[in-house]
Parts: C-alpha cells; structure tokens; sequence
C-alpha cells in the first residue's frame, strides 16, 4: 500500500503581546477573533500563542470554514490629553 503524503500548510500570524497585572504577557491575534492567551514569560507566551493558532485553525478545518489570511496591520502609539 502506497504511503500518503500529507503536506502541511504554514500560516503566520501577527501576535500582540501586552505586559499584565500578574508581570506576564497577555496576547491576542487581530486576524482570529477572540484568540487570547497568557505565559509567564515571553518565551512561554510564544509557546502559548502557537498552540492556540494551531488549536483555532484545527477548529476551523473541522468546522469546513474558511481559515482567514492576514490583512495588514499596524501600530502606532497615540497620545490623548484630557
């Protein structure tokens, strides 16, 4: 019996990544909605924020929806006097 070949797609995702009350990260992903996680530390939170893309993106194939390509985006920081 011939082996299948099973190719697996490479995504990338922007992560942003906040400083928290608790002195870890906290980090969201614009282009998922409602993608929020946390890790101790920076190198933890990366770990986190790729098993949380998987896992969305899993859940996504499984439902036969569409996995959504990044859009641009940006930053910038704003100052507001009041």
């Amino acid at each position: 019996m011939a082996k299948r070949s099973l190719k697996k797609k490479v995504y990338q995702f922007t992560a942003i990544f906040e400083k928290n009350e608790d002195g870890g990260y906290t980090l969201t992903v614009p282009s998922l909605p409602g993608l929020v996680t946390e890790g101790k530390d920076l190198e933890e939170a990366k770990k986190m924020v790729e098993d949380a893309i998987r896992c969305y993106l899993e859940g996504l194939k499984k439902e036969k929806r569409k996995i959504p390509e990044e859009k641009e985006i940006g930053q910038f920081r704003v100052e507001v006097k009041i």
